[in-house]
């Protein structure tokens, strides 16, 4: 791997929209849209390792999803399958650490067990870590964490007024994970979808028209390059920035 640009993201998360419409106006399944986003998955897990992402969490399948055709539900569960299958043996090659967040009790038992798997045997890769958020939806993530926590101050382990930032972080699923630096959004949807609300708190956005599966290495170097360009300032000025560089 070279070495790794310090103005690059550390962490990207990517709403990967858009396989349905690419597939409808092609004259093809929604279900043929999905194995061609797959496609797009692979190469962009790659390309981020390439360049040096440490952290790439992907929104494969909402908590919304289950209401989709029973059909295509079972299709993209199939998918998922299909390509922790195949995946496993590069993940292990390049190091790259594998953990899912979200619902996952949802999942039907067979994919469960594989995505536990592989999540077993890339546990102590170090080298990038990608998050699958699968059945995942962020205002239930919010309110299990609360709930988690509230269990431990019925119990005595935790005092309310201990409760800050850092504290509610660790009971969410990117507990240890830093926020995303950058979130990309494709297809041209102007909104979070119930994903990461509060990690995405002072997130960088890029959203291209493109539809997932068109989006490919060149897409990605061009959101990158275009995160390089901003400034973040979490709340202080241009004039406060300048003064700690």
């Amino acid at each position: 791997m070279q070495p790794k640009d310090p103005h690059l993201p550390r962490h990207v998360a990517i709403i990967m929209d858009g396989n349905g419409r690419w597939a409808t106006r092609r004259g093809l399944s929604r279900i043929q849209g999905h194995r061609r986003g797959k496609d797009s998955v692979r190469a962009i897990v790659e390309k981020a390792r390439e360049v040096g992402i440490e952290y790439l969490t992907l929104y494969a399948f909402s908590s919304e999803n289950w209401q989709r055709p029973e059909r295509e539900v079972a299709a993209l569960m199939q998918l998922l399958r299909r390509y922790l299958r195949s995946e496993v043996a590069k993940m292990m090659r390049y190091g790259i650490r594998l953990r899912a967040i979200g619902n996952l009790r949802k999942l039907p038992s067979a994919v469960l067990a594989e995505m536990r798997e592989v999540e077993r045997k890339t546990a102590r890769n170090d080298r990038m870590t990608v998050l699958l958020a699968v059945s995942y939806g962020a205002r239930e993530e919010i309110a299990r964490a609360a709930r988690a926590l509230a269990r431990r101050v019925r119990d005595g382990a935790l005092a309310p007024e201990d409760i800050d930032e850092e504290v509610f972080a660790s009971a969410l699923g990117t507990a240890g994970i830093p926020d995303p630096d950058l979130l990309i959004r494709t297809s041209g949807e102007m909104r979070l979808s119930n994903f990461l609300l509060w990690q995405l708190a002072y997130t960088e956005i890029y959203v291209t028209d493109t539809l997932w599966p068109d989006f490919r290495e060149p897409e990605l170097l061009l959101a990158l390059e275009d995160y390089k360009r901003r400034q973040r300032r979490f709340g202080r000025t241009t004039e406060q920035l300048a003064q700690e560089a």
